[in-house]
């Protein structure tokens, strides 16, 4: 019975996440409605904010679960190369360019900032942090980057990366933007990397 219950409560939230994740892409985290996205998923607004306490909280798990995807799918990209340089430098562009996807650009770029404040803070960006400070560790373990403290190069190449990313959101023109974000990712990154 108790794994049956479980299931229901995630069943719930999985619902409310999806109906969240459709409203806040058509419409602004700001104009989506409650009534309505309850009434899409099936719900209350009980369920909401048992669930995720109110509008905001419900916010945050949708910006959690994008922004992981978004995670996932530039290590997924980043696993085709074959050095851990190249591997961290994909992994940073695509990150970058996902700010093109109207979806990842209003929810994760430009909302999840303006409702749930520094991105540096999310749980999905410290998994990110995590990541790459593995990745950089090791770096610099084989020599491939300069002698630099792991903590504070991770933290750098993540802030580039995802501050590029809302950097190009936030622009009238993404597409032009993007190119110049990446080079200058690159070039910035490519400091770090030993002679």
């Amino acid at each position: 019975m108790a794994a049956t219950r479980a299931q229901k409560m995630e069943e719930t939230r999985l619902k409310l996440i999806a109906a969240a994740r459709t409203a806040f892409a058509e419409k602004g985290f700001a104009a989506a409605s409650m009534d309505d996205l309850t009434a899409t998923a099936g719900l209350t607004r009980g369920a909401l904010y048992h669930n995720f306490g109110d509008k905001r909280g419900l916010l945050a798990a949708v910006v959690n679960q994008i922004d992981s995807e978004m995670a996932a799918r530039a290590r997924l990209k980043a696993a085709e190369e074959k050095n851990g340089w190249d591997a961290m430098m994909t992994e940073g562009v695509a990150y970058i360019e996902m700010a093109l996807e109207p979806e990842v650009q209003r929810i994760v770029l430009l909302d999840g900032p303006a409702f749930l404040g520094d991105p540096s803070q999310w749980p999905s960006q410290n998994a990110c942090l995590q990541e790459t400070l593995g990745a950089v560790r090791r770096l610099v373990d084989e020599g491939t980057m300069k002698q630099v403290d792991p903590d504070a190069a991770a933290r750098l190449l993540s802030g580039a990366a995802l501050n590029a990313a809302l950097w190009v959101a936030a622009s009238e023109s993404p597409e032009t933007r993007l190119p110049r974000a990446i080079e200058a990712f690159r070039l910035l990154a490519s400091g770090l990397r030993a002679e």
